[in-house]
């Protein structure tokens, strides 16, 4: 099987669509933020998990953004929802995959470029996010909820243990986790 490639997109942003209008996206990086650690006992460093780093979005769309330039400054960190959709196809078998990204976040920047006449124009705006899902073929493969605790992949929500305990709702329990099974009290 060969891979699967874009072959074209289009981005709303609040419900505006951007067909034709915008030119690149860089999608969301999702990367575990770590610390190494190497303690008593341990012949190497390991990398111990502390969450997720900052997601970030960038936008180029050609010519003017007044939809997103009148929404700069809406206070809230998931003020501005974006929508990407893609269509993904292998090109040996020519199936086509159905991509859809959903964040929202805040826009912390716009830049408009340069102004030359004649010279094509592009407006960059950059996001912070604080929920990114992925859907690929109606299915979620990836959701993540900064604010309310939630990590879903692939169907597994790695944060759930997390909300309970700081809920108060855990209590004397067997956790599984991806090293074994341990006894929580």
């Amino acid at each position: 099987m060969l891979p699967s490639k874009l072959k074209n997109f289009n981005l709303h942003d609040n419900g505006n669509s951007f067909l034709h209008q915008v030119a690149e996206i860089a999608l969301p990086k999702i990367a575990e933020k770590v610390e190494g650690w190497r303690g008593g006992g341990m012949m190497g460093e390991l990398d111990v998990g502390l969450g997720l780093e900052k997601m970030e979005m960038e936008t180029t769309i050609g010519g003017l953004a007044i939809p997103i330039l009148r929404r700069f400054g809406i206070v809230g960190v998931a003020g501005q929802m974006m929508r990407f959709n893609g269509a993904y196809q292998e090109e040996g078998s020519g199936t086509v995959a159905a991509a859809e990204l959903v964040v929202r976040g805040k826009h912390v920047e716009i830049d408009p470029g340069t102004a030359k006449p004649g010279d094509d124009t592009a407006w960059k705006i950059k996001s912070t996010l604080s929920y990114v899902k992925w859907t690929i073929n109606g299915r979620v493969e990836v959701e993540i909820d900064i604010l309310n605790n939630i990590m879903l992949i692939d169907g597994f929500d790695r944060m759930a243990q997390i909300r309970a305990a700081l809920d108060g709702s855990a209590s004397l329990g067997i956790g599984i986790s991806a090293g074994g099974i341990g006894v929580s009290f």
